[in-house]
């Protein structure tokens, strides 16, 4: 930044706050999750895990290489036998017209163009029932 010497000096303090407490907001949040009892946050894993699962089968049954995920919401698959010479992108960019369901091409993540080029990821942080239409799309889609 350039300016008069006054207003970088406002800047560069203005600055080192947000710098060090950009979450302070966050804060209260934090302190009341905290206080939540363990069972709730045991449920909420046990959801995920549920929901992880029944994602991971339907993608399984409809072809999809499977990466099962231990500490995310997405599931990464390989398209590269379900879609031979197909990269990511281009699969990805027609998943919604052939199934109704959105994934995102993982070679979007990297700096190499063939990177992650035959990867794609699912989110599986959706309804129960979200999830089971999606895995019937994909099943339909795909295995005819």
């Amino acid at each position: 930044m350039t300016g008069s010497r006054e207003l970088v000096a406002a800047v560069r303090t203005t600055k080192q706050f947000l710098t060090y407490v950009a979450s302070g907001p966050f804060q209260y949040a934090v302190a009341e999750a905290l206080a939540l009892p363990d069972a709730y946050y045991g449920h909420f894993r046990d959801d995920l895990r549920a929901k992880r699962d029944l994602l991971d089968a339907g993608l399984r049954d409809a072809g999809f290489a499977v990466y099962e995920p231990q500490g995310t919401y997405f599931i990464t698959t390989d398209i590269a036998e379900l879609a031979p010479g197909e990269d990511a992108l281009t699969f990805c960019r027609t998943l919604p017209h052939k199934s109704g369901v959105v994934a995102v091409p993982n070679s979007v993540f990297y700096d190499h163009p063939t990177a992650g080029r035959t990867q794609v990821r699912f989110a599986f942080c959706k309804k129960h029932d979200v999830l089971t239409d999606a895995a019937s799309r994909l099943r339909r889609a795909f295995n005819g």
